[in-house]
Parts: structure tokens; C-alpha cells; sequence
């Protein structure tokens, strides 16, 4: 994603600098040093930060800030978000096409807002086929503290098990390929799996892994462009704006 906004920034004849901000900077409200040191013209903060810090980045950064990923009621600050909701729940009726009743959601509820508007998606889906959403179907991926992928939970498998796994993102698709396989299933002959992202690093999973896609370039240069117009006063549309992706159909889901 830094990629994408970077060579949309350069075609811009904008130039771009990363900083990392250490979670120790986040918890204790430390700014950015491109922003203290007022290094910068504007601000694209990717990735959901601790809410304290988004406030404190805000009433003291005095930089125009865009967020990209994620967005935040409370800051009110202008952000571009793929569409969590609508990609989840296009999965999961597919799913339903494919013959499948019986399906999971794989992600830690309140760990972040995409996370949680993927399940509601999902949820809809379910409800709407006329399915009863099951507790133990709902599997958690990762600490709601720290966002640390909680290997553990992936490998405790329900008891009755579902026929799919609709997973928040194609990294925890590619870690429930594997439990499943190590515990003997096949992927997609026993079980199929979903994921969310269309981005996965080379060589974490075997198959390819059904996904929707998120359109980053397409963030990346409305991201910019509306940063441009802001650090400019210039008129431009304002508030959280859902950039679409789309369905990619790959090899790990199965008619039933």
C-alpha cells in the first residue's frame, strides 16, 4: 500500500518519506518526528493506530491527514476503506452458491473495524440464507490488544465441523489451509476457504486462495489526490469514502 501511494505521490511531483512509529511513541502519544519537526505537507496514516494517538495526532499534528485502511468516527478525519462489508458478504453468498450451509467466520471480533464490518457481512449473508449464526463457528485470529496472530486459536477446530471458512484476510486463510491440512482435511475436496485482501507474501500457502480484492491503487490515488487538495484549501469530497474491489476466484472452494 505505501508502494502504490508512493508512485501515485511521484507522478504527482510529490515526494514521499515513511516513518515507522514504535508502539512505545503510540501508547505514550509521541508524534511523529516528520510532523514535530514540521518536515511534511500532509499526512497519510496507514493502518489503524490507537485511538488516544489519532486524537493526539489530530488537535496537535496541524497537518492536513488522510487515512487509508481504515477510518475513525470519532476524529472525523477524511479516510478511504475497501469495502470490508460488502466484499465479506459477497464471499459468503458465493459460498451459498457453491452448495455450502454450513459456514465460519475466522477473525477476532472488535480487533479492528474491518475486521469487525467483514463479520457483519458475513452475518447478513448467513442470516439472509436463512442460517443460524453458531458461537463456536466464530474463531478468533489474533489479540484484540495487539493485532499478534494468535496461531493457537487457529488450530483449535470446532467440534462440528463447518463444510467453508470465510477468513478476514488471505494471511489467516493461509494459516487455516494449513491446520486444516495438517489435520488431515483437504482444501478444497473437504473443506473450501476464503480470504480477503488478495495479498498474500510468496510461498505461505500451496493453493490459491479465492479472495476479494482490494483496489490499493485506486486508494492510493484518491488518497493523494484529496490530501492534495486539502494541503491546497482546494474544494474536494470530504469524509470515509468505501473504494470497491472485487471477487477472484481461485482454487481453494469447491461445489458441494
Amino acid at each position: 500500500m505505501y508502494q502504490a501511494v508512493t508512485t501515485k505521490a511521484v507522478s504527482k511531483g510529490c515526494f514521499t518519506m515513511l516513518e515507522v512509529v514504535p508502539v512505545a511513541d503510540e501508547t505514550e502519544g509521541v508524534l511523529p518526528k516528520l510532523v514535530q519537526e514540521k518536515k511534511v505537507d500532509g499526512v497519510i496514516i496507514i493502518g489503524r493506530m490507537q485511538e488516544n494517538y489519532l486524537r493526539a495526532l489530530s488537535e496537535n499534528g496541524n497537518t492536513p491527514t488522510i487515512y487509508l485502511d481504515f477510518y475513525d468516527e470519532k476524529t472525523g478525519c477524511d479516510a478511504f476503506i475497501s469495502n470490508s462489508f460488502y466484499g465479506t458478504n459477497l464471499l459468503t453468498n458465493y459460498l451459498f452458491e457453491q452448495g455450502h450451509t454450513k459456514i465460519a467466520f475466522v477473525g477476532t471480533l472488535m480487533a479492528t473495524v474491518s475486521i469487525t464490518d467483514r463479520y457483519f457481512g458475513y452475518a447478513k449473508s448467513i442470516m439472509e440464507h436463512g442460517q443460524k449464526i453458531r458461537p463456536d463457528w466464530i474463531i478468533n485470529d489474533r489479540s484484540i490488544d495487539d493485532g499478534w496472530m494468535d496461531y493457537e486459536s487457529l488450530q483449535k477446530l470446532p467440534e462440528d465441523m463447518p463444510t467453508a471458512f470465510v477468513c478476514n484476510c488471505d494471511l489467516t486463510a493461509s494459516i487455516m489451509i494449513k491446520n486444516l491440512e495438517n489435520q488431515g482435511y483437504h482444501v478444497p475436496e473437504d473443506i473450501s476457504v476464503v480470504g480477503f485482501d488478495n495479498y498474500l507474501y510468496p510461498g505461505l500457502c500451496d493453493i490459491g486462495i479465492t479472495t476479494y480484492e482490494v483496489d490499493i491503487k485506486e486508494m492510493a490515488r484518491r488518497a493523494i489526490h484529496n490530501l492534495l487538495k486539502k494541503m491546497a484549501n482546494s474544494s474536494y469530497e470530504t469524509g470515509t469514502i468505501i473504494v470497491e474491489g472485487r471477487l477472484v476466484h481461485k482454487d481453494s472452494v469447491a461445489h458441494i
